[in-house]
């Protein structure tokens, strides 16, 4: 028998939707999804400095081609695409997404409001998504005469 934080971890992935990062590991995220059949997908975003860096740090952990389009519907239709190639479904943690960033701000609202419609799209088609944002700050600014790592590097 589970102890009552993983049934009611469980309980949450089970209905979907967004999930508050609060003080969960990925690990335990991990291992509840899995007792559920459910995928569990991880994406970067720590690097990513944009809208389109962003949506590719997405599109890997999905294993969604890259090509698939820089915009929020291509987004939709990817995640869309992946909870239909799932048996039951999957979960989302968006990693370090720096919606403190004022060029990601919008775009971090954009990106969980989107979310936010694939959940419904999951409970109409039998599946569940859910989803966990990591939300962290500004990226630091870059040191004198030191370029900014670029997403993919390192």
């Amino acid at each position: 028998m589970t102890h009552n934080g993983q049934s009611t971890l469980q309980r949450q992935l089970s209905s979907g939707g967004a999930i508050d990062h609060g003080d969960l590991q990925k690990d335990a995220v991990d291992e509840a999804a899995r007792e559920l059949g459910l995928a569990f997908m991880v994406a970067e975003c720590d690097r990513a400095r944009s809208r389109s860096a962003v949506l590719r740090a997405i599109a890997k952990a999905v294993d969604f081609p890259e090509y698939f389009g820089g915009n929020f519907d291509a987004l939709y239709d990817c995640l869309c695409d992946t909870v239909l190639d799932q048996k039951t479904g999957f979960v989302l943690w968006l990693v370090k997404l720096h919606s403190g960033d004022p060029a990601l701000a919008d775009d971090a609202a954009q990106i969980e409001s989107v979310c936010a419609d694939v959940v419904t799209f999951a409970q109409e088609n039998g599946r569940s998504f859910s989803y966990i944002v990591e939300h962290a700050g500004k990226h630091p600014d870059p040191e004198p005469g030191v370029a900014a790592a670029r997403y993919g590097e390192g």
